[in-house]
């Protein structure tokens, strides 16, 4: 994380004779990323550029040819939406960089930049919603990315600016507000609630999206959403900014919430995109930040008997025993669109996920194309997925969200 008064890093991409050109960053033929999500304007995976920065990669990486290859070969695959934000260090930096050394071959209108403001760092105090701070923020990430425009913006993470208007602690099957009237009173969620401004920090994510809307009427930003983790407090203000301001939102980005663990962003998609008329709404993180990895990070917000459960999932004969292990199942699970929401009104949401490296667009871009193109494979890999699944029921930890915003506002 970057201030932004702060000196800023420089990136240097590797001189381009060091830079491998072999077989491993040439794509492989088959069904175009691009084919599943055309009405969105986005391809059906966009790359989550977290991972290009120590967030998720190691700094000896991030300096060695490895992450232009990467991002070289996501664009031959048409893999040309990428998705990044000030809060992840020096992603902007290292992206913009790699982007400028390989415009001969894909200039700026061959891809789309998506990223965010507001949050500069782990604590409340580092989020920064003001006008004026959002408009800085804009300039800077311009620079660093060596554009004149950015395609979308959101405000990040805003349940931790937004008045905490949930039940404490805030954890829980987050889907069962859509259908109880008291957990939906106690998110704000009522019907006729619609408009209401419950605190400061609703007028400043107002605030902050009414500068995102000026900088869009100016032609820098081209659409204008918000970020986070709970689902109800996205919806909320979703419906807040609608009814206070006449106009929807034009995005919406859910992360953690359509995994292997916890699908409840199947259920909350029709609220978003009928009742609060956000013309588009993406999903992020298919391994759940990490969660759902052979290795998760020791910072993950998630309680540790989840993270304990995740560790006996791993060394089950489900998946010791399938090709890739807990990452790879989780994968084509994300990707699937089927059910009466995914397979329908949703079959055409893309879903983020980070790169480290050519092996893991290989990897992804494989497995969407199994899932959505080899019928045999991907009853094999259901039954895979299930087993998976039947461990977290039993256990208790389908659907379940972890808490989630300032320590001081969940308890």
């Amino acid at each position: 994380m970057i201030p932004l008064d702060s000196p800023q890093p420089e990136y240097h991409v590797p001189a381009p004779n060091t830079i491998p050109d072999d077989s491993e960053d040439q794509p492989v033929a088959g069904k175009s990323v691009q084919s599943e999500s055309a009405s969105y304007g986005l391809p059906s995976l966009i790359f989550g550029a977290a991972a290009l920065s120590t967030v998720y990669s190691k700094q000896e990486d991030l300096e060695s040819p490895t992450p232009l290859r990467t991002v070289r070969l996501a664009l031959r695959y048409g893999i040309n939406s990428f998705d990044t934000s000030p809060y992840y260090g020096a992603s902007e930096i290292i992206l913009g960089q790699i982007l400028q050394a390989l415009k001969n071959d894909y200039p700026r209108s061959s891809y789309t930049l998506i990223t965010k403001c507001g949050r500069y760092g782990f604590n409340r105090s580092e989020f920064d919603y003001s006008p004026t701070t959002v408009r800085r923020s804009i300039e800077r990430s311009l620079k660093r990315l060596g554009t004149t425009y950015l395609d979308t913006v959101y405000m990040h993470d805003v349940e931790f600016v937004a008045t905490p208007v949930w039940p404490k602690p805030n954890d829980g099957n987050h889907a069962l507000v859509l259908t109880d009237e008291n957990l939906a009173k106690q998110w704000g969620l009522s019907k006729g609630d619609e408009d209401k401004v419950h605190g400061e920090g609703d007028q400043k994510v107002l605030d902050a999206v009414a500068e995102l809307r000026k900088l869009q009427e100016e032609g820098i930003i081209k659409t204008v959403g918000i970020s986070g983790y709970p689902l109800p407090t996205l919806l909320r203000l979703s419906l807040l900014i609608l009814h206070k301001t006449g106009k929807p939102l034009d995005i919406v980005l859910s992360f953690s919430q359509y995994n292997l663990q916890n699908t409840t962003f199947a259920a909350f998609f029709p609220e978003f995109t009928q009742r609060a008329k956000v013309a588009r709404v993406l999903t992020a993180s298919p391994f759940s930040m990490g969660l759902l990895t052979n290795s998760p990070p020791d910072w993950h917000p998630a309680p540790g008997p989840l993270k304990d459960l995740v560790k006996r999932v791993i060394e089950s004969d489900e998946v010791k025993t399938w090709a890739g292990g807990l990452p790879n199942i989780a994968l084509g699970y994300s990707f699937r669109r089927e059910g009466t929401v995914m397979g329908q009104a949703a079959a055409q949401v893309p879903t983020v996920v980070g790169f480290s490296n050519t092996q893991h667009v290989h990897e992804s871009v494989a497995v969407w194309r199994e899932v959505c193109t080899l019928p045999g494979e991907a009853e094999r890999r259901k039954a895979a997925e299930n087993g998976v699944i039947k461990m977290f029921e039993n256990e208790g930890w389908m659907d379940k969200s972890w808490p989630n915003g300032p320590k001081e506002w969940l308890v």
